[in-house]
């Protein structure tokens, strides 16, 4: 990648191409997924369909939530249905500095954004790649808290 177009296409293709091999786990990182294709009625419609095979999951990871409502309100509306399945997580504000701009599987897909303004980036097929990324979001993980409720809460 090394254009702010080709980032959501890179994106596009990890979640396609973890799909499409049948991965357990997709894990998304960003500081707030700005860019991202979350919003997307096709990309949509495949996680649904993938959400639907046992033990699938797909895990967010961000330094901020606020905007997604506003900036995602498709996936908001999605995601209700599939809160069981797609966890939230904060990543503790001390750690926001270290949190890499990255889309993984659990097998051998992985796109990492550098540089998200200029667009530069890897997307991967090859596991190191992967589980590089794993090991560093497995260290914030731990550290992180359940965030952005399915339903605001109120009267």
């Amino acid at each position: 990648m090394d254009s702010p177009a080709g980032t959501g296409l890179a994106l596009r293709w990890g979640f396609d191409s973890a799909i499409a091999q049948r991965a357990r786990i997709i894990t998304g990182v960003s500081a707030n997924f700005e860019g991202w294709p979350l919003d997307d009625v096709t990309l949509l419609s495949a996680l649904a369909g993938w959400l639907r095979l046992p033990q699938r999951r797909l895990l967010l990871l961000a330094a901020d939530y606020s905007t997604m409502s506003n900036r995602f309100p498709r996936f908001e509306q999605w995601r209700r249905d599939w809160v069981h399945a797609v966890p939230a997580w904060r990543c503790p504000q001390e750690l926001t500095k270290g949190l890499p701009e990255a889309l993984f599987d659990d097998g051998n897909v992985s796109v990492q954004l550098f540089d998200a303004g200029t667009g530069r980036g890897r997307a991967s097929l090859e596991r190191r790649y992967g589980q590089l990324l794993a090991q560093q979001t497995d260290a914030v993980l731990q550290r992180s808290e359940p965030s952005w409720p399915a339903k605001a809460l109120g009267l």
